[in-house]
């Protein structure tokens, strides 16, 4: 079982940054892929970026490549999104995810949220 925590969101002007925070609980938490999506109201969730369980592997969504990092300390059973040169359209609650199945994650945060003004 993974609990999981974001935190760090908040308001930003355009072409600021934020640095987003995934706390995880339980022992299995280096063994996951971390992803991280966004949502903005009425629309469905959107893949951000992953990385993979030792943090020698990502991969993000065009929209944010080149601005986005993922990074993951497991000894501390975290992960991070650094969001830089961020946009008005980066606006969305963040979520960090952990243990890819082939029906979805399996273990969600409660969401962070990232408001970028023009």
């Amino acid at each position: 079982q993974v609990q999981l925590a974001e935190s760090g969101g908040g308001l930003v002007q355009a072409g600021g940054s934020l640095r987003l925070s995934c706390a995880a609980s339980g022992r299995t938490f280096i063994w996951n892929t971390v992803a991280w999506f966004r949502q903005t109201p009425g629309k469905e969730r959107e893949f951000v970026g992953r990385i993979s369980p030792d943090g020698s592997g990502t991969f993000y969504t065009d929209a944010v490549k080149g601005r986005f990092t993922i990074s993951r300390d497991n000894a501390k059973n975290a992960a991070y999104l650094q969001m830089n040169s961020l946009k008005p359209e980066d606006t969305a609650v963040y979520y960090c995810a952990a243990q890819a199945t082939i029906n979805g994650y399996a273990y969600w945060g409660q969401g962070t949220q990232v408001t970028v003004s023009s």
